[in-house]
């Protein structure tokens, strides 16, 4: 049965929490746009998921620099200064008196348009805002016998068209590659560069392990991940080589370990890629080492 990087224990709490809408809270099944939405008529946005840990949004300021920069990218002014979004982010939680093990997602879009169109002068309201919390813990059997991939023909594309690195709303590429790799039956997809190197998954940035020496992409064609930057500190901050380089699917196949890493699950093994086996395919001390680091980074962040 496949499985991927998002899957979380199931909590009927989730059934219950109060989301925020343009600075009010609703009920879960009461919480609604606008079908004149930006976001929903052209995926017009940016957004971002920040996980909750003892209290406290971890990388919180890494997380706000990204979205103040993909906001600044596509020119949308989003209305909130970087206090008045992290006051309403610990509003959310704290009204549905969260603490740990949750995850939320801050959307925010250009906002309402008059007519359907693309045209951003036709907006004729502030940015929408969304903040939804939710209590959501990474499934273990995900975290511990890792996910499958397949390499999708949906390429990464170039920066001159769509940044990789803009963290928006327009994400039907990388649903697409999703989608082909659910098809051949593999749980998430990998996703080449123009070029035809490995760049990225689609939902979670991409790393092997060979000889001892952690290899990831440039990053000139992949998400700008706080969970990758981070993984990329500890090895340095540890000893452990680590490589921003090139690398095709031939060092990939015949790597020792494969992780890939996001803000809700951390990091998680790759057990097979395109129906190879990575490594022996069940142990992974250096991803199970750089696993602990990163936790422990967590807990430095939060106090």
């Amino acid at each position: 049965m496949p499985q991927g990087t998002h899957d979380a224990v199931p909590d009927d709490r989730n059934e219950n929490v109060l989301i925020y809408v343009n600075g009010a809270l609703f009920p879960r099944h009461e919480a609604k746009i606008s079908v004149f939405d930006s976001g929903y008529l052209v995926g017009d946005g940016v957004w971002e998921g920040i996980r909750l840990h003892r209290g406290k949004l971890v990388f919180l300021d890494e997380h706000l620099d990204r979205l103040y920069q993909g906001a600044k990218a596509i020119a949308m002014d989003i209305g909130k200064t970087r206090a008045e979004l992290t006051d309403a982010m610990y509003g959310v939680v704290q009204a549905n008196e969260m603490y740990d093990h949750v995850h939320l997602r801050l959307m925010i879009t250009r906002g309402i348009k008059k007519t359907p169109s693309q045209d951003p002068r036709l907006t004729i309201s502030p940015p929408t805002i969304v903040i939804i919390a939710e209590h959501k813990q990474a499934n273990p059997t995900t975290t511990q016998t890792g996910v499958t991939l397949f390499t999708s023909t949906i390429r990464r594309g170039s920066p001159d068209y769509l940044d990789p690195r803009l963290n928006c709303h327009s994400k039907l590429h990388e649903v697409q590659a999703l989608v082909q790799a659910l098809q051949a039956g593999a749980d998430e997809a990998l996703m080449l560069d123009i070029h035809g190197f490995v760049s990225t998954c689609n939902a979670t940035n991409f790393f092997i392990v060979r000889g001892g020496e952690v290899w990831t992409s440039t990053g000139q064609y992949c998400m700008n991940g706080i969970t990758r930057g981070k993984v990329i500190e500890v090895c340095q901050e540890n000893g452990i080589p680590v490589f921003q380089k090139n690398f095709s699917l031939t060092d990939v196949y015949d790597a020792d370990e494969a992780f890939v890493t996001g803000t809700f699950a951390g990091l998680i093994p790759v057990r097979a890629v395109d129906g190879r086996s990575i490594g022996d395919g069940h142990s992974q001390p250096m991803t199970d080492h750089l696993r602990e680091l990163y936790h422990a980074k967590i807990d430095a962040a939060v106090g």
